[in-house]
């Protein structure tokens, strides 16, 4: 694909989010399947970003669950960039208007504390490189109309993301076990998803492993400070206007968001 194509796609999207109006799906426009195309398209609107002012504060890892993944044909996770004004506080009101076809998701988020630079890296690195962890939301959007998405769709429309939620007490990994903690996530009184750390690639750590080597690979690598957002723990759940979430998980506490009511 050319640079012209690729911008013109990444201007698509970026006018649908200015205007908060879905677009139709874009894979219509790039070859079938081509993640790399998806992905220079994801890298014009990061630029342009920074650009902007904006400033990364870490990334977002999605489709860690093999069953989304085979739903869009598929065989690896994908990722996102976070900015920094995408974040929200723990049981801050977020405004609807704000997302397109907002969804929520409980997630582990991971804070660290070290570079991951080197060529090759370990799951020791990544051990290291982990600061504390906090228990997330996301709330993901889409600039595709209905969701109608595919890799190529979801890539390069930076993954989704939209905003995300951080909990507000720091836990050690020593402290709690990211792969066998419980997760449930509850909408008012009610539960909506509900899992656990092996829902997420068998391990948070080796999602974040896997996005470490790509995001070297891809020439931006994670630094210090970098919030990584590890992916889902159960299923993710439309939002509403007044809709309030709560998610619990083992070890690592709650976090809070709520919309308001237009």
């Amino acid at each position: 694909m050319s640079e012209v194509h690729i911008s013109a796609i990444a201007d698509a999207l970026y006018a649908a989010e200015r205007a908060g109006v879905p677009i139709a799906p874009v894979r219509t426009q790039m070859p079938l399947g081509d993640v790399a195309a998806a992905y220079a398209v994801q890298e014009v609107n990061t630029r342009r970003a920074l650009a902007a002012g904006r400033r990364l504060a870490g990334r977002k890892i999605g489709l860690t669950s093999v069953a989304v993944q085979k739903q869009l044909g598929v065989d690896q996770p994908d990722y996102g960039m976070l900015f920094a004004d995408m974040a929200r506080a723990d049981a801050e009101e977020v405004l609807y208007r704000d997302v397109l076809q907002p969804k929520a998701e409980a997630e582990i988020a991971f804070v660290l504390g070290r570079d991951l630079t080197a060529e090759f890296l370990t799951t020791a690195d990544v051990l290291r490189a982990i600061d504390f962890a906090v228990p997330a939301i996301e709330i993901v959007g889409s600039r595709i109309t209905n969701w109608d998405i595919k890799i190529t769709d979801t890539v390069a429309d930076n993954a989704s993301s939209a905003l995300y939620v951080l909990g507000s007490r720091p836990v050690l990994l020593k402290d709690f076990d990211p792969c066998a903690c419980a997760m449930v996530m509850q909408r008012g009184e009610e539960t909506v998803s509900s899992g656990n750390g092996a829902a997420c690639m068998g391990s948070p750590v080796t999602a974040c492993l896997w996005l470490a080597r790509v995001m070297v690979a891809a020439g931006r690598p994670l630094q210090a400070g970098d919030t990584v957002l590890s992916g889902a723990l159960g299923p993710m759940v439309a939002a509403k206007p007044g809709d309030s979430f709560t998610a619990r998980i083992e070890g690592l506490g709650t976090v809070r968001t709520s919309f308001s009511k237009e």
